[in-house]
C-alpha cells in the first residue's frame, strides 16, 4: 500500500510508501515538540536568577542618594518615576499606578528610617517566604521580600523603615519593578 503526496510546486507527484511516510510525520512532530518545549523553556524566567539580580539592584540602589521628592499625598512625600500616577490615597496608603500594574506605598509616619517595625508585621503575614533580604547601614533599615504564587507571578514588596511597597510582578520583571520601587520608598519623607 502506498501514499500519494502531490506536494511539488509544479504539482508533480511523490510516491511514499505508507510505513515510510509515519515515520516521517512521527519525526516531524517530534521535532516540534521538542522545539516547542525549549523554547517555553528558555522563555520562562528562572526565578532564582531573577531573584538574585533583584536583590543586586534593591542593593545598589537602598545605597544610592535618595532620589528628589516630586509627588506629596498629605504629609507624606515621594518621588515617582516617570508612567506612575497616583490613583487614590488614605491617610496611610496611597495606591499607585504604572499602566495596568497597581501598586500599594504603605507609610507609617511614627516609624523612622531605621525601624524595623514594618518588616517585621510584613514577614509575620507569610508561613513561607521565597526571597527575604535585608539592607541595612547607619541610617536606614531596608527590604526585600518575595512570595511566589501562581502562574509566574509573584508578591514583591521593598522597604525602608516605616514605608513600603507592594506589588504583584511576572518572575521575568523583579529587577525591573525592584529598582523602581526601591527609588520610590526610598525617597519618602514626612513633612
Amino acid at each position: 500500500m502506498s501514499f500519494e503526496y502531490s506536494g511539488s510546486y509544479y504539482g508533480d507527484s511523490i510516491q511514499f510508501p505508507k510505513e515510510e511516510f509515519n515515520l516521517r510525520l512521527f519525526k516531524a512532530i517530534t521535532i516540534f515538540l521538542l522545539s516547542l518545549g525549549l523554547l517555553t523553556a528558555c522563555g520562562n524566567a528562572n526565578y532564582k536568577e531573577e531573584s538574585k539580580a533583584a536583590i543586586k539592584t534593591v542593593n545598589t540602589t537602598f545605597h544610592e542618594k535618595a532620589k528628589k521628592p516630586t509627588k506629596k499625598s498629605d504629609k507624606i512625600h515621594f518621588y515617582l518615576p516617570f508612567g506612575y500616577e497616583i490613583d487614590d490615597t488614605t491617610p496611610n496608603n496611597i495606591i499607585l499606578k504604572n499602566g495596568s500594574k497597581t501598586y500599594i506605598l504603605f507609610v507609617n509616619p511614627q516609624e523612622s528610617a531605621s525601624s524595623n517595625v514594618v518588616y517585621k508585621t510584613t514577614v509575620e503575614q507569610y508561613k513561607k517566604l521565597d526571597t527575604n533580604e535585608k539592607f541595612i547601614d547607619d541610617k536606614m533599615f531596608g527590604y526585600l521580600t518575595v512570595k511566589k504564587l501562581k502562574d509566574d507571578m509573584n508578591e514583591m514588596t521593598v522597604g525602608v523603615g516605616g514605608a513600603k511597597i507592594t506589588t504583584q510582578v511576572k518572575t521575568s520583571s523583579l529587577e525591573e519593578e525592584a529598582k523602581a520601587m526601591t527609588q520610590i520608598v526610598h525617597s519618602v519623607t514626612y513633612k
